[in-house]
């Protein structure tokens, strides 16, 4: 029997205008402060979708996951409000296993969504 690892390298890209469009609108220190809560609310909510979700607690996973695409968008993370929008649908759907594997997907881009906002930050100190 052969078992074959699968790779999840999914590449995370930034939507560098929307961001701009912040720092535009609210000034640096404005643009700054609005992205840093942004950032600290999607880590907690991304923590509170995984526990819903292992909690079988699908209606706060749902509501948590409809949350974090506002905030994703607002800030040029648009894939990963794609991926939230695909849980929202996965759990509506009732399929635990394409849910188990979206929370999956979500949790991972997330975290590379996270740090690319914090080194993108860290370029611009």
């Amino acid at each position: 029997m052969n078992i074959t690892t699968l790779s999840f390298d999914e590449k995370v890209r930034l939507d560098s205008d929307r961001l701009a469009e912040l720092y535009v609108q609210l000034g640096e220190a404005g643009a700054q402060d609005v992205v840093c809560r942004a950032m600290e609310e999607l880590a907690v909510r991304m923590a509170n979708i995984n526990e819903s979700y292992l909690g079988y607690k699908t209606g706060e996973l749902r509501k948590g996951a409809k949350g974090l695409i506002g905030i994703a968008e607002q800030i040029g993370m648009q894939r990963l409000a794609d991926v939230a929008r695909a849980v929202c649908f996965c759990a509506a759907e009732n399929d635990p296993v394409a849910l188990g594997a979206t929370i999956a997907r979500l949790l991972r881009i997330g975290d590379s969504s996270l740090t690319a906002v914090w080194d993108l930050q860290d370029l611009s100190v």
